[in-house]
């Protein structure tokens, strides 16, 4: 039986899918048609008459607690229940002239594309939660299979690899700065002479990419050093660059914008409830507001709805998020973390430039501070923007301990060295499935 809070969960995806289709739909029309009097008039009717059959239609058929079934004919019959009770209602709306298009084929039109893309989005919504829920790929199957690096062929570095292939990487050698260690073995791990970013780049090359070049605490500061017999005058072993072309950066940052703008107004009345939630269960700031370190190594504001007491870090040291069972959450501030929504007023962040839909996740200057103490290539990361969701994320989840935030950063910079749109979309589907599928991370 599945538990009620992920039946409520599928119903607001359902609901907010349907929706977008029904806001596309009618995006498509004002993009082909001339100019609309009263078009935001419009938008709001047919988005109203959307509510109004989208949500009857999804209580009445049931379908959403069928959302890992979807393979069965009754799953099937009450997804097809729920759309032609939306449609109903929408052509009753049409028929009736509260939504007025400027020429007759448009009705037709706007009525099947909201048809198509409301079953195409119910139905990848099904698909991909049973993905997640065992008859397919997933990312904590996907994480057993991720691939590293380790700097160092000291003691270190070997129990590092133990500890990486108890956890399901597969190391595929280490990392000396020495030429002359190149191809040794030690304890069935191949050595790579890697003195440039040239070396690390034929390595990735070679081997197709790798999930992470991870660095033992003893060894990093010895294998960051400067070589002074290098040729290269002590250039840095692995240095990171980012890889996105400047016409991948613009296409990015054009669907940030419209993707973020899109959001906004879609979650709009979910925001609201949010912040009269907020607001109504202690009558602090709605708002939590902190300085994190972004792009180019600048700082800026980062929002995000308050889940947490206001004295939550009130002996002024600043502390990590330790989990749901954090004392310091409020009920709502619980909730709201369960579900993600505390990071919608990021989409503020992600329309003004301040960050992307993908990238790292920022941090305060205060724990960067510490993580550059033992991998001081945390600067590279300033080269993008940082992201409301990030690869790390999938894989890492949360970061409360130092550890995990070197862990973390490993990732952030395997993602910034292969870079590109196909990654970024690889990424936020990995994210939705696994909202979707209720994984805390």
């Amino acid at each position: 039986m599945k538990r009620p809070n992920f039946i409520t969960f599928s119903l607001f995806q359902d609901i907010m899918l349907s929706l977008t289709a029904s806001l596309v739909s009618i995006l498509v029309i004002r993009w082909i048609s001339e100019p609309i009097p009263g078009f935001t008039i419009l938008v709001l009717k047919w988005l109203a008459a959307a509510t109004l059959g989208t949500v009857p239609g999804i209580l009445i058929s049931g379908c959403s607690r069928d959302v890992k079934k979807y393979t069965t004919v009754r799953s099937i019959a009450r997804v097809m229940a729920a759309i032609l009770i939306k449609e109903a209602v929408l052509v009753l709306t049409l028929v009736l002239g509260l939504v007025k298009l400027p020429l007759a084929p448009y009705y037709l039109l706007i009525m099947l594309i909201d048809f198509i893309l409301t079953g195409g989005a119910l139905s990848y919504l099904r698909v991909a939660s049973r993905l997640l829920s065992g008859h397919g790929p997933n990312p904590s199957q996907m994480a057993s299979r991720k691939t590293a690096l380790v700097a160092g062929t000291e003691q270190a570095s070997l129990d590092l690899a133990s500890e990486l292939e108890k956890e399901g990487y597969d190391v595929i050698g280490l990392l000396s700065r020495k030429p002359e260690m190149n191809g040794c073995v030690i304890r069935d791990y191949v050595v790579y002479a890697c003195r440039t970013d040239d070396d690390l780049d034929n390595l990735q090359w070679r081997f197709g990419g790798v999930d992470g070049v991870f660095f033992p605490r003893t060894v990093r500061a010895k294998f960051d050093d400067p070589d002074p017999n290098d040729s290269n005058g002590g250039h840095e072993p692995v240095q990171q660059r980012d890889r996105m072309s400047l016409l991948g950066h613009m296409i990015k940052r054009s669907f940030d914008i419209a993707l973020s703008g899109t959001l906004l107004l879609i979650f709009s009345p979910v925001i609201a409830v949010c912040a009269i939630l907020i607001r109504r269960e202690d009558g602090g700031p709605v708002l939590f507001v902190q300085e994190r370190i972004g792009r180019g190594g600048k700082p800026f504001n980062i929002y995000k709805f308050r889940s947490m007491r206001t004295d939550a870090e009130a002996s002024g040291t600043p502390a990590l998020y330790s989990g749901t069972e954090d004392p310091r959450l409020t009920e709502v501030g619980r909730f709201l973390r369960a579900h993600h929504l505390d990071e919608l007023p990021q989409l503020w962040n992600v329309l003004k430039g301040d960050m992307s839909f993908i990238g790292y996740r920022p941090e305060r200057q205060f724990f960067i501070d510490q993580i550059k103490r033992y991998n001081a290539r945390y600067d590279y990361l300033f080269q993008i923007r940082p992201g409301v969701t990030s690869y790390a994320t999938l894989y890492n989840g949360y970061t409360d301990t130092i550890d995990k935030m070197l862990t973390r950063l490993d990732l952030d910079l395997y993602y910034l060295r292969n870079h590109t749109i196909w990654f970024d979309m690889k990424v936020l589907g990995l994210t939705f499935l696994s909202i979707v599928s209720g994984k805390k991370f």
